[in-house]
């Protein structure tokens, strides 16, 4: 018969906590960021709860979002999710991409979209940012990103860009 060690590391304090320093991921700034890099939301199955809260929030009543038999008589297979909603899961806070930035961020300066594909409740969504572009504007920085989203059958249902406004790192801090 063996003998089991029953040794404990010793127990220390731990440092003293700081909320300021908790963070998701290390925030980078814009100078760390790089042009293809991708920013990922967990993916998404959309519900008929989801279609109607929307529906709720916007006040968006037009039958094509809720009445099966309208969208059918109107060539569609299904009620249709409402686009906007289907854009929202693109907002840069569905992903990491707001922990990786950190304290930099000043504000989402624009947006475009292009709707590919119809999304109907039961559709997986997968959405993306990937970075395509990194400029300088005076002390700050503009990063644009291709914002994608691919249903479960890997279609493209969405693609669009949006723009941020990040402040750059000082000359002192460099």
């Amino acid at each position: 018969m063996t003998q089991q060690d029953t040794r404990q590391a010793p127990v220390t304090e731990p440092p003293e906590f700081d909320p300021g320093t908790f963070l998701v991921v290390p925030a980078r700034s814009f100078e760390d960021l790089r042009v293809g890099e991708v920013f990922r939301a967990p993916s998404r199955t959309l519900t008929d709860a989801h279609a109607a809260a929307f529906q709720t929030v916007s006040a968006d009543n037009h039958p094509v979002h809720y009445d099966a038999e309208w969208a059918r008589k109107h060539g569609h297979s299904a009620p249709v999710v409402h686009g906007l909603q289907v854009l929202a899961f693109t907002a840069p806070g569905a992903t990491l991409f707001p922990h990786f930035i950190g304290e930099v961020f000043i504000s989402f300066l624009e947006l475009s979209c292009t709707f590919l594909a119809e999304v109907h409740s039961g559709d997986t969504l997968y959405p993306a940012l990937t970075i395509t572009g990194l400029q300088h504007q005076d002390d700050n920085g503009v990063v644009v990103t291709a914002a994608t989203i691919h249903n479960q059958r890997g279609e493209l249902v969405l693609s669009g860009r949006h723009k941020y406004l990040l402040r750059r790192r000082s000359e002192e801090a460099t």
